[in-house]
């Protein structure tokens, strides 16, 4: 019988797993993880334990290490079946071993087996990966530990076998997690900000360049570790020269200098302020269950679809005349107000709201696939520009295909992503936007979705940068060979990250210079970044590391979509390059084994299942999901599962996963306690914000009527009073919008500035001879002071 001593899953199960040390290093826009993972075996009887957790979709692991007492194992990186094959021979033959593999289907999951542990052992796991940092709206540079790995919906007809696991609340996670953050930059460091209770700030030198900050104790494993970086003058561009590795072969990708170009496009501002009147907005919203969750830490209880159906009607109001739009919603299957996109107007926009309105989280899982098939299928429309606006809370199996159906279409639109709530798959939201030429937002704590989907619409409704080309001018005797995949979106405030490998020779003084060129409506531009070549000083292998694994996603990319037309030497060159660059990619895995141990192991071996924490908006209940990773093939896979009896299965590594999807929650939130709809407090009042904007036309105006004048905080009767005598009625009813807009809801401007540029167009159109009257009159009724410039008029 088992020692049921240390820490206990709700199963009553032993943890090996105690406690997870994690330090980061930002350096610029560019982060360094090392995490430390600390195991013990209090049990009577050998070990394996095996963990699957997340990680940001865009980092490169280059480092694994095991430490078991004084004897150090550092892990190498070879062919995954070749690694798995040793891990499991090593295991067989009484050997200590370590194996860290990629999910073949989404590349931000990983599953970390320790085997051989024997009683009273303990184990020290060393895991480092670089990452970039995505540059937010306001400037800041996003940071995210991901903590919280939701279940990955599987698709009708996947195969795998399954395992029957229990996820654990937050608070109940059995081990310890600490983190500490150490910053520095060219620039001073303005601000760090986190959804997570940080310890102040601690500036190390007097210029503030350099700073730390620490996790506050007592941090529950209940979200995802966001920082937000803020740099003075952060729009710089920049070029960091590495130079390579002594050891490595010269002329192959680490043994040459590397350079990472980091370039903030300026355009202007006269081209940048005019709005497209034209396009075609296409809306997919998630509906599967798991959005009917409520929003985290949100004041007012919302849930995640009540604010996507809030933004929704923000986006509706926002369109401009002329344009084409749909909407389309998905869970377990999909739908579509309109069979094809239609005209903006305000009969169709109409339509829609009644729509959206009825919307509800009640579609089932969470199938993406086929719903991109059908919206792709669908005829552009002549000279309306496809845009795409993808919403979810990214819990899909299937990653690698959704993003490469995305890259497929890539010519014909645009694609706009958003990660709902915590544990969204990173690799799948920033994929998909990747390769669609978009813009990737998260969506998480006290976010307001809307003021984040708005700042997309603003990129949609900008002029679109076409025939973008990057050239190089450097040395002669210099040659360079470009890592990244060609650029095809540019937006304005947003980073472009370029790699390239530098081969020849130069001097320590010799300069280059790399060029951006592009059209944008209809005049050609070009902006340009000189830099020297001489190496930067201790920045490590860093910039090697992310420009391989740039290059090896790209060729893994290239590998899908060629499969069954080659060879496999796609497959080949990317097992080279992870295994010359120590970076980790699909095709292959990290595997140690102690070789100098001593002492066989007798088996055989207990498994445990490592638990790892959901949200706890999803707690309550203890549903159980089939997740399976077949020795022989296949990784990590999370599966929406069904409770009961496992199918008879080859040996399998189980996850344990935290969260559930579609059927499982609703019979779980009869659990939950104060998290239950039925413990809700009321619906408070409709937001005011959302109810003016509610009455809005489609063509940009206001009607003068008592809903407006319920909206304004007014009677209807002094509302008409007020109306200067030759004032039109729209023209009285729209300024005193706007000026409302203006006067109380600053700090909601990024929400609501394109419908009221809409109505400020509108209202220019009418050539309203009392315009200045009416903005008197209005501020005198509203009891404010908006300038008439200010409203755009």
């Amino acid at each position: 019988m088992i020692n049921r001593c240390g820490l206990l899953t709700l199963q009553k199960e032993p943890v090996p797993l105690k406690s997870i040390e994690v330090e980061l290093e930002v350096r610029d826009h560019v982060a360094t993880v090392v995490s430390t993972l600390n195991y013990e075996n209090k049990e009577d009887k050998p070990l394996e334990a095996v963990f699957v957790f997340p990680l940001p979709g865009d980092a490169a692991v280059c480092h694994f290490s095991a430490k078991i007492g004084q004897t150090q194992i550092v892990a190498e990186v070879k062919e995954k079946q070749k690694a798995r094959e040793e891990y499991d021979d090593a295991l067989s033959s009484g050997q200590q071993a370590f194996l860290l593999e990629e999910s073949d289907q989404s590349p931000d999951i990983f599953s970390l087996s320790v085997g051989s542990l024997p009683p009273g052992e303990s184990a020290s796991i060393r895991l480092e990966y670089v990452t970039e940092l995505a540059v937010q709206a306001d400037d800041g540079l996003r940071f995210c530990l991901p903590a919280v790995l939701n279940p990955r919906y599987q698709p009708q007809g996947s195969e795998g076998a399954g395992v029957q696991v229990t996820s654990v609340p937050a608070s109940l996670v059995p081990y310890s997690l600490s983190f500490s953050a150490r910053v520095s930059s060219p620039r001073p460091i303005s601000k760090v900000e986190s959804n997570c209770s940080l310890d102040p700030l601690q500036y190390l030198n007097t210029d503030q360049t350099q700073a730390t900050v620490n996790l506050a104790a007592g941090h529950k494993f209940d979200r995802d570790v966001e920082l937000l970086i803020y740099y003075k003058d952060a729009h710089q561009p920049t070029a960091v020269v590495e130079a390579g590795q002594a050891s490595a072969e010269p002329g192959s990708l680490m043994g040459d200098p590397v350079v990472m170009v980091s370039l903030y496009p300026e355009f202007p501002q006269s081209v940048m302020s005019s709005m497209a009147s034209c396009g075609e907005f296409v809306f997919l919203m998630d509906r599967s269950g798991s959005m009917d969750d409520y929003v985290t830490n949100s004041k007012q209880q919302e849930t995640c679809i009540s604010s996507a159906r809030d933004t929704l009607l923000l986006l509706l109001k926002s369109l401009p005349m002329g344009c084409y739009f749909n909407i389309y919603s998905f869970g377990s299957g999909y739908e579509h107000i309109f069979p094809k996109s239609v005209e903006y107007s305000q009969q169709t926009m109409e339509e829609a709201l009644k729509t959206v309105e009825q919307m509800e989280a009640n579609l089932g899982g969470t199938e993406i696939l086929q719903p991109l098939k059908h919206i792709y299928s669908q005829p552009c429309i002549p000279n309306q520009p496809r845009q795409l606006f993808v919403f979810t809370d990214g819990e899909v199996g299937n990653t690698k295909e959704v993003i490469d159906l995305v890259k497929k279409n890539s010519g014909s639109h645009r694609c706009f992503s958003f990660g709902i709530g915590e544990g969204a798959s990173s690799a799948l939201i920033n994929g998909m936007a990747k390769e669609g030429g978009g813009h990737a937002q998260f969506i998480t704590g006290t976010d307001r979705m809307q003021a984040k989907v708005m700042q997309s619409l603003r990129f949609a409704l900008q002029p679109a940068m076409v025939d973008i080309s990057v050239t190089w001018d450097l040395p002669k005797e210099v040659s360079v060979t470009v890592l990244s995949p060609p650029v095809t979106a540019l937006f304005q405030g947003q980073r472009s990250l370029i790699y390239a490998q530098l081969t020849g020779q130069r001097s320590e003084a010799a300069e280059g210079c790399v060029m951006v060129k592009y059209s944008l409506a209809g005049h050609p531009s070009e902006n340009q970044l000189h830099f020297s070549l001489r190496p930067a000083e201790d920045t490590g292998l860093t910039v090697h590391r992310l420009g391989a694994r740039t290059l090896i996603r790209s060729l893994e990319m290239d590998e899908r979509e060629s499969r069954g037309q080659q060879d496999g030497g796609v497959k080949e060159v990317v097992v080279k390059l992870s295994v010359q660059s120590g970076v980790s990619s699909s095709f292959t895995a990290f595997i140690a084994v102690n070789k100098d141990n001593s002492k066989v192991i007798q088996g055989p071996l207990v498994r445990r299942n490592i638990p790892t924490p959901f949200a706890p908006l999803r707690a309550g209940g203890s549903p159980t999901y089939k997740i399976a990773r077949l020795r022989g093939g296949g990784s990590p896979m999370l599966v929406n599962g069904l409770m009961g009896c496992p199918p008879p299965m080859m040996r399998v590594s189980s996850p344990v996963v935290f969260g559930a999807s579609s059927g499982l929650k609703a019979k779980r939130r009869k659990k939950e306690g104060r998290f239950s709809k039925a413990a809700a407090p009321e619906q408070p009042p409709r937001d005011p914000l959302l109810h003016l904007v509610s009455l809005q036309e489609a063509s940009g105006c206001w009607l003068l009527d008592p809903a407006l004048a319920t909206a304004l905080g007014k009677t209807n009767k002094k509302v008409e009073k007020s109306k200067p005598e030759k004032a039109n009625s729209e023209v009285w009813a729209t300024i005193l919008a706007l000026i409302w807009l203006h006067a109380f809801k600053m700090d909601a401007k990024d929400e609501w500035e394109l419908l009221a540029m809409k109505a400020a167009s509108w209202l220019r159109a009418q050539n309203a001879p009392c315009v200045t009257e009416c903005v008197d009159a209005g501020n005198v009724l509203l009891g404010c002071s908006v300038r008439k410039e200010a409203l755009g008029l």
